[in-house]
């Protein structure tokens, strides 16, 4: 077992551990310097120090380096407030050069050392030009970083068709694979504009109740399938995994909803008939007696 703490360097992204040798006392909230492979960064605590199993750390175990102090935090803050501006000069060049790219946000490092720009594109780009440019206007490293349309729509929030803020920039650290199938399970309608997000994909929110749905299909009938009715048999058009329903289409080509817990079993009906068969035959007698005696009385 490592111990631990949990670090994040932004809102609503993943959560890194570092050795806490020599800062054991480290709590909740606190603002921390610690090495990455970028270089160094300021991060803030939100798992005090803790143990994790050894094959849950993945790579070299780096080490805190130290607790941030008020001159790093305003360094922060003020390169922070120059992104911007750094942006709008970044998508001007980008523009001189005529690189098919979109310019999504510039982030400094705390000390400024480092500016990293996101962009999307929908083919590889050459910006070897456009890196050399602009290490000479902000004398910095520069990196520029593709990403995805998922992550651009996380950057820039934005709300969502439920009318709150979007999942991936509210709470959403990860991005989970979401399918088609997912859509057909829930029997949600396939239009793209009903089942897309901001980004263009597959809403998240369609992996959410995806393994209730799984296993609450386990227990009902499948479509195609005869089931036995109160009515009798019939086939099953329609589930409805909410109400725990089925559709089913009776042998006279009649509709109706059944719920599934109403459904008999296989033998069920046939044991109500023999029970009939006694009041009828007494009544066909009743009836043949009756002609019988009628020519007699005449």
């Amino acid at each position: 077992m490592a111990k631990v703490v949990g670090i994040r360097f932004k809102p609503v992204t993943k959560i890194y551990h570092f050795a806490a040798d020599g800062f054991e006392d480290l709590e909740k909230g606190e603002y921390v310097i610690v090495e990455t492979s970028r270089g160094r960064e300021i991060g803030y605590v939100v798992q005090p120090l803790h143990e994790v199993a050894d094959d849950s750390v993945v790579g070299q175990l780096r080490n805190v380096v130290g607790r941030a102090t008020a001159w790093d935090m305003l360094q922060m803050v003020s390169f922070r407030a120059k992104e911007p501006e750094a942006l709008e000069k970044c998508r001007a060049k980008a523009a001189e050069y005529g690189l098919p790219m979109k310019l999504v946000r510039a982030e400094y490092s705390y000390d400024g050392s480092r500016l990293v720009f996101f962009f999307t594109s929908e083919k590889r780009v050459d910006f070897r030009d456009l890196v050399k440019e602009l290490a000479k206007t902000f004398h910095a490293r520069i990196e520029l970083r593709q990403i995805g349309v998922r992550d651009e729509a996380k950057l820039l929030g934005g709300m969502g068709c439920c009318g709150r803020e979007q999942c991936c920039s509210s709470w959403l650290s990860d991005f989970h694979p979401v399918s088609i199938k997912m859509a057909k399970q829930q029997n949600l309608p396939l239009s793209p504009m009903e089942i897309s997000g901001i980004c263009g994909r597959l809403l998240c929110c369609l992996s959410y109740e995806n393994d209730f749905y799984c296993e609450a299909r386990k227990l009902l009938p499948q479509k195609g399938e005869v089931v036995l009715t109160e009515h009798g048999p019939g086939k099953v058009i329609d589930v409805n995994v909410i109400k725990e329903s089925v559709t089913v289409q009776l042998e006279s080509e009649v509709t109706l909803e059944v719920l599934a817990s109403a459904l008999l079993k296989p033998g069920e009906l046939q044991e109500e008939k023999p029970a009939e068969k006694p009041e009828r035959s007494r009544r066909r007698s009743r009836r043949k007696k009756g002609k019988s005696a009628s020519p007699a009385a005449s």
